[in-house]
């Protein structure tokens, strides 16, 4: 079984599409290994526990990130976690992070990057007249929204749309596409061109 870490600040809804995932058999051979939030009342956690599943607050406030990201990589350790999933993380992870877990860390954004990386992307594609948003999954590196993608899912933009009703779509196609995106990887039948993520039946480089 390959052992999931999910990272999370809020209520986790993509950490219980993942979830879900993997009870109706849609990521064969994955588990959570752990749960775990810088926010000590974070909604995720009590989902997680409610689910059977270990979930641990590591809280961020009042200390300096290096000293916080070394707690979270020691209990991503304990708990023999293999592939880094984070699932509304508010946290930008420390180069050490990163270089703990090469090429074993993914993020969702809203958008289809890269365009509007960042925060707000919503309201950024809105404020810039984009006729078409999304979400990215995509591996995580040392520079922010930025590793190779994954799985990109499109979502038009309406007349009308607020930041609130274009963000509730666009959330609706982050619950397919992480599933997708943690099966792909899972699989470990592709390599990296660039910065172009490669599917490539049975190589791994």
């Amino acid at each position: 079984m390959k052992r999931l870490g999910i990272l999370l600040s809020g209520r986790g809804s993509n950490f219980v599409a993942i979830a879900e995932a993997i009870r109706a058999g849609r990521l064969p051979g994955a588990e959570i290994a752990v749960v775990l939030s810088n926010v000590a009342d974070a909604g995720g956690l009590e989902l997680a526990r409610g689910m059977g599943l270990t979930a641990i607050a590591v809280p961020s406030q009042g200390r300096k990130r290096a000293e916080h990201d070394v707690e979270m990589i020691a209990r991503l350790h304990q708990h023999r976690v293999e592939l880094v999933c984070l699932a509304g993380y508010m946290r930008i992870l420390t180069p050490e992070f990163v270089r703990a877990f090469p090429e074993r860390i993914l993020n969702v954004h809203p958008s289809l990057l890269p365009s509007f990386p960042g925060l707000d992307a919503q309201e950024q594609a809105l404020e810039f007249g984009a006729k078409v948003a999304g979400c990215t999954v995509h591996f995580v590196d040392e520079a922010v929204d930025h590793g190779a993608i994954v799985v990109q899912r499109a979502v038009p933009v309406r007349d009308g749309d607020t930041a609130e009703t274009l963000s509730a779509r666009i959330l609706e196609q982050e619950h397919l596409a992480y599933p997708e995106a943690i099966a792909k990887v899972l699989s470990g039948e592709y390599g990296f061109a660039g910065r172009r993520y490669v599917r490539d039946a049975g190589a791994r480089s």
